[in-house]
């Protein structure tokens, strides 16, 4: 199992009767799903059908559904607007009436603009039921290629967040293995700190429990590793369902910058500090990485 990406593209075509078609479907990132369906004049019946099928195949995305057909073989019709012709011939006769221009003949009245148009010819019933069994199962089709397009694309990006989830365990395993982490280094640091304060002045007992509890707390960075460690486990859960889970990697992307963070901002030692630098790299890959997750 593995995630999928909102990104794909994909393209079928046919032929009906003396109808061809061409379904185009594209797919970028997306809050939510976003599903957009461009049809030709007397193919809005397809609309529902396809944007159910749509909707039970993705779950986040914007996607651009585009339907094009042309109708091949088929004799063109064509009438004389006669009301037109009318209100030419009219014209015409005034300005023969003033010696304004010579008598115009059929040729030169049938050769104006809009006396003859063309009529289109709609299909027959049964055609219709035809073309839009074809054009249904088209988008289908459509709609499997993209599905598949987004999963190929998934594969690669399961791939890539997995090596970054490898990569920030390795770092927070580096961090444990730090001397600033070690016990003997915490209570070292705290008890100078706890002899600074008290250098400081006089206090409060109930103030320099504060002050104790405090420093206590910036002393150890163990928890926001184990928070870390809990994180990747997490991540790889989420990967490894085969669900779509984009939303949950964001936020859980979050969380490993807000831990990254407050350990740098905890750091007093050079080595942790670099590897707090270092977590926040492949944590800003890792947001990049997860924006394109379905």
């Amino acid at each position: 199992m593995t995630i999928a990406s909102m990104t794909g593209f994909a393209r079928t075509q046919g032929t009906t009767g003396d109808l061809q078609w061409v379904w185009e479907m594209r797919s970028v990132n997306g809050r939510g799903l976003d599903l957009r369906l461009r049809l030709p004049g007397g193919f809005e019946a397809l609309d529902q059908p396809v944007r159910k099928r749509a909707a039970a195949a993705f779950a986040r995305g914007n996607v651009s559904i585009n339907l094009q057909v042309q109708w091949v073989d088929r004799q063109a019709a064509y009438r004389i607007n006669e009301d037109w012709l009318a209100t030419v011939l009219a014209r015409a006769a005034r300005l023969q009436a003033d010696n304004a221009t010579a008598p115009i003949g059929p040729d030169g009245l049938l050769g104006l603009r809009g006396v003859i148009e063309a009529v289109d010819e709609a299909p027959s019933p049964a055609l219709e039921e035809a073309a839009h069994a074809a054009l249904l199962a088209g988008a289908e089709a459509a709609i499997a290629a993209m599905a598949e397009a987004r999963a190929e694309e998934g594969r690669a990006l399961h791939a890539v967040v997995g090596a970054h989830l490898d990569e920030i365990e390795s770092l927070t395993a580096a961090a444990r293995s730090t001397a600033a982490t070690q016990p003997q280094a915490i209570r070292e640091r705290l008890q100078r700190a706890v002899s600074e304060v008290l250098e400081a002045g006089a206090l409060a007992e109930d103030r320099l429990a504060q002050e104790i509890a405090v420093l206590a707390a910036k002393a150890d960075v163990r928890e926001e590793l184990d928070r870390l460690s809990a994180h990747i486990a997490a991540g790889r859960g989420l990967i490894g369902r085969g669900e779509p889970c984009g939303r949950k990697l964001e936020f859980l992307a979050q969380e490993f910058n807000r831990e990254a963070n407050t350990l740098c901002s905890k750091s007093q030692d050079i080595d942790l500090t670099r590897i707090g630098l270092d977590l926040k790299a492949v944590i800003d890959q890792v947001r990049e990485q997860v924006a394109n997750v379905e």
